[in-house]
């Protein structure tokens, strides 16, 4: 785990690799499943539980920026975690994530204080 100047405590999850031929890849800190999503260059890191029926998101689908359940297909904005319209639902958690050294990091501190 390494803290940075800016803050957060980033602890390396994934080595970027494991997106280079898959779009959606599970991953765990601390108990805490969570999903890295790759969309064109950008990735994300998300929960892997949908927030309406506690769906396996890693069972879904990413399109034109949003990643589908499988299970009622709804949406959820990856850049904001908003669901679809007529959902009553909550947003989608996603955490702080960057790219060095081939290793995909996510700020710990974050996904701990969502879980919490």
């Amino acid at each position: 785990m390494t803290t940075t100047p800016e803050g957060g405590e980033w602890v390396a999850i994934c080595p970027l690799q494991r997106l280079a031929d898959q779009t959606i890849v599970c991953v765990r800190f601390e108990a805490i499943d969570l999903l890295l999503v790759r969309h064109g260059d950008r990735i994300f890191a998300c929960e892997r539980a949908c927030p309406h029926e506690q769906a396996d998101l890693s069972w879904g689908r990413v399109a034109d920026g949003r990643l589908f359940c499988p299970r009622h297909l709804a949406s959820f904005d990856l850049q904001n975690g908003d669901v679809s319209v007529g959902w009553p639902s909550r947003s989608l958690r996603r955490y702080p994530v960057r790219t060095k050294d081939g290793q995909i990091w996510v700020d710990a501190a974050a996904v701990k204080s969502a879980a919490a």
